[in-house]
């Protein structure tokens, strides 16, 4: 029996039937090859009773050969004192309300590892939404209709609530179809986690309707949309019904594409304004825990100067500071004031001053890997609908050039059949 080492787990080839490699250090700590390919840390042992149980630890991949001996080695300590690992966690999950997941899922790596934005995000969903409709319900008896109703009270503004949080803070929690939808969404994401932990067994989220996220393609399409917003900005802040930070935030946000808590949890150690940068580190930017890469993000001369008349902080210092508070700024209330006293739809949300971007860029002509390394995406798939929206556009102006020139064509047709013949005297 070799020690079951990353080197020993990669030699370990599928047969026809599943085997299990031993280890020759921990005793019951197995790797089992299935025929699939797929490979899975195990732990075999016996309760009190003489029964012979095995615990998964976890699959191959997810976790390395270190991390499941280290795991090995707490679940032998259990067993060496009485415990039986199985029963108890079994107990545990039998017990575990929604409430506890949603704690557990705060505390995990999985969690933690997202940007700091979708963390708050997160955790206002879990706080305001799950929570309040779901909390109290036993994850094993946890069933489809449950998550529906769930979804329509947070859609129906059941879980809306207005309170005060600081001397001159106040969180405003309005629900919403969205708010419903992107909460049944991080539940399930939730209850998949869970299932890898071996806290559930079942996705009650599966079979519920959601509906989509409807149109997210409201953008600014022309120049003079962008002047309009440019403007507004300008006018509300010299009359003191914006504050300057609000409104820098917003024209950066416009001028770049980046994401709002890429600008609004900015910080003077990310700015680099000699080479005209902004350098986010993995845990600044949404797709930096999963590739862990820093995003660069470029600045034209205008976003520059913006940034460059700022205060000057400390490096963690916030470049666009709040007026009270340590926390970054909040957008959503000074926004729906800009949109609206601009004249812009109702329907363009501040995330749409991204979408706009990048379709201008595909409008341009930039191919989809230099809009998905401008913007940061983490799949081409989502930078290439900005150019199929491009292409469908440049396909429909074609269409209403040709149709302008068809028609002064036609209308010529006609009148040269219905003009008199000029005689020749």
């Amino acid at each position: 029996m070799p020690k079951i080492t990353k080197r020993i787990v990669d030699a370990s080839f599928p047969k026809d039937k599943p085997y299990f490699v031993w280890d020759i250090e921990i005793k019951g700590f197995g790797l089992l090859v299935l025929p699939s390919g797929v490979k899975s840390y195990v732990y075999q042992y016996r309760t009190p009773e003489g029964r012979s149980r095995r615990a998964t630890i976890h699959k191959h991949g997810t976790k390395t050969a270190e991390e499941a001996r280290e795991k090995a080695k707490v679940l032998q300590r259990a067993v060496g004192t009485g415990r039986d690992p199985l029963a108890e966690k079994k107990a545990r999950r039998d017990a575990l309300t929604i409430a506890d997941l949603l704690d557990l899922y705060l505390e995990s790596a999985r969690f933690t590892e997202k940007a700091d934005t979708t963390q708050a995000l997160d955790r206002g969903r879990i706080h305001r939404h799950l929570k309040p409709t779901l909390g109290k319900r036993f994850v094993i008896e946890l069933t489809s209709e449950d998550v529906r109703k769930a979804f329509a009270k947070i859609r129906d503004g059941k879980t809306a609530v207005d309170e005060k949080t600081r001397p001159r803070g106040r969180a405003i929690v309005r629900g919403g179809e969205g708010a419903a939808r992107m909460s049944v969404r991080l539940l399930r994401a939730v209850l998949h986690w869970a299932a890898s932990e071996g806290l559930c067994t079942t996705d009650p989220t599966a079979g519920v309707a959601i509906g989509g996220d409807g149109a997210r393609d409201v953008i600014l399409e022309t120049a003079d949309d962008y002047a309009r917003l440019f403007r507004t900005l300008e006018t509300m802040e010299q009359v003191k019904r914006l504050r300057p930070q609000v409104a820098d935030v917003i024209r950066v946000i416009a001028l770049t594409g980046a994401r709002r808590g890429e600008i609004t949890a900015l910080r003077w150690a990310y700015v680099d304004l000699k080479t005209g940068v902004l350098k986010l580190p993995p845990g600044a930017h949404k797709t930096g825990a999963k590739t862990g890469k820093s995003r660069i993000i470029g600045l034209p001369a205008a976003a520059q100067a913006i940034i460059a008349r700022q205060p000057q902080g400390k490096p963690e210092d916030y470049v666009f500071r709040p007026a009270k508070g340590k926390g970054a700024l909040s957008l959503a209330k000074p926004w729906r004031a800009v949109r609206a006293e601009a004249g812009l739809p109702e329907g363009l949300v501040l995330h749409g001053l991204r979408h706009s971007i990048a379709s201008h860029m595909a409008m341009a002509g930039a191919e989809a890997a230099e809009i998905m390394t401008a913007l940061g995406h983490r799949q081409i798939a989502t930078s290439q609908r900005y150019v199929h929206w491009a292409q469908d556009r440049r396909a429909e102006v074609a269409e209403r050039a040709a149709a302008h020139i068809t028609g002064a064509l036609n209308a010529d047709a006609e009148l040269a059949e219905v003009a008199p013949i000029r005689r020749v005297k």
